[in-house]
């Protein structure tokens, strides 16, 4: 059996005076993706924050753990070294930065070291084909004025040259049109392999038409209420998230 990468467990999260996540468990293993599916206001995105460290969110109770070491009070940037990353729902823009130089910092941090510019160059080249992207994107200030789109491919590009062993991507698909979700799917299904492993947050299953999961889990009021294979994601088209709203009622 695989390495378990991401163990979550009991995770209870406030912001303010209200809790938000109740309890959260959640498992994850390398070579893995696992779809999290739920309602607007869920907690989904809290979820993602809290595990990245974001200091709005207060871990209450509960465990994070990655690669079996305890990261739950860990800071957001030594995380990040580790192997974690997060894609934004909202990517903000950085203007005055250029996305080289913004992928030059990013990376030397997350690798410890400068490499040579002409070696990081070709291989952020060699990203920039892998992903469809022109090589002019480079030269562009991060995310000013960029769309929707190419907001989320430019941070497929970041995941390409970080090759983080966790990816978190929130809503990735959140204000994509159908054109532009092909292209940055086809990103993530290109950069994916067996020695990493992905959580991708969702609350549609469009974005799961060109992803395919391992383990899909349905997240209503702060908690898994259902885990299964890639079948629950139909059923979550088809029946919508009323069912697992009554089961979450229920086992409060």
């Amino acid at each position: 059996m695989s390495e378990v990468l991401l163990k979550i467990e009991g995770l209870r999260v406030a912001v303010g005076e209200k809790e938000i996540l109740k309890g959260v468990d959640l498992t994850v293993r390398r070579g893995e993706i696992h779809a999290l599916m739920g309602p607007n206001g869920s907690g989904k995105s809290t979820l993602s924050n809290a595990i990245m460290g974001h200091p709005h969110y207060r871990i209450t109770e509960g465990r994070i753990w990655f690669k079996g070491e305890d990261i739950t009070e860990m800071p957001t940037d030594e995380k990040a070294r580790k192997g974690v990353f997060l894609a934004f729902q909202y990517p903000v823009a950085i203007p005055g930065v250029t996305v080289t130089n913004f992928l030059r910092a990013i990376t030397k941090a997350r690798r410890g070291e400068e490499g040579p510019a002409k070696e990081f160059r070709a291989e952020m080249a060699g990203a920039m084909q892998t992903l469809a992207m022109d090589p002019a994107f480079a030269r562009r200030y991060v995310n000013d004025g960029f769309s929707g789109g190419e907001k989320k491919r430019c941070e497929m590009l970041q995941m390409a040259l970080l090759k983080p062993e966790l990816a978190i991507l929130d809503e990735t698909d959140s204000g994509l049109d159908i054109d532009a979700l092909k292209v940055v799917c086809d990103g993530i299904n290109r950069i994916f392999n067996p020695q990493m492993a992905m959580l991708i947050i969702t609350h549609y299953q469009r974005m799961l038409n060109y992803v395919t999961p391992h383990r899909v889990h349905v997240f209503v009021a702060g908690r898994v209420v259902e885990s299964g294979g890639s079948e629950l994601v139909a059923a979550l088209e088809s029946e919508g998230y009323d069912r697992f709203i009554k089961k979450s009622l229920a086992a409060a």
